[in-house]
């Protein structure tokens, strides 16, 4: 455990920095496999583009769990261990894919988009200027489900507009 890394923190529990973050790590590892499952049972029109993005968002969401993992030992923590542990720790939980039409996909992914913007706005307020080597993880992190967000809104509205004109609505 690096002292000197913890030593910079100011004002902050650093226990219970770990369980923040670990609640995260635990959210991260559930967008992945959501994300990855998604892409091999989603249905419908323009399904192959929103594979693309899905696989693409599960990638990102398996580097986000690294930095958080990373980070978590650092601070003297352990990431959890046991998968079973990230669905007792979730902040945003995960939705079981029931429904593989490409539109209620993109709607289960952007509402899991939502919350992760809402948790690590959360942790970089609580992070801003007590704790810049996790503040900056998380803006990182934060950027990341923005576009996130945007890149899966995007795509539906796509959709949506293509399967009126096919409609001729």
């Amino acid at each position: 455990m690096a002292q000197k890394g913890i030593s910079i923190i100011r004002g902050l529990d650093v226990d219970e920095l770990i369980k923040l973050l670990n609640k995260a790590y635990a959210d991260e590892w559930l967008a992945y496999y959501q994300y990855y499952i998604e892409a091999k049972v989603i249905k419908g029109i323009m399904k192959d583009a929103v594979i693309a993005e899905l696989n693409q968002h599960a990638a990102d969401e398996l580097r986000h769990a690294g930095l958080l993992a990373d980070r978590i030992i650092q601070l003297g923590g352990t990431p959890l261990l046991n998968p079973k542990d990230w669905l007792e720790q979730t902040n945003c939980g995960y939705i079981t894919p029931t429904d593989f039409d490409v539109l209620k996909i993109l709607e289960d992914a952007i509402e899991g988009e939502r919350c992760a913007i809402d948790i690590y706005s959360k942790i970089a307020d609580i992070t801003n200027g007590k704790d810049i080597v996790t503040y900056d993880i998380v803006k990182q992190i934060l950027e990341d489900e923005v576009e996130h967000e945007e890149d899966l809104v995007a795509l539906q509205e796509d959709i949506t507009s293509f399967i009126k004109q096919l409609k001729g609505e």
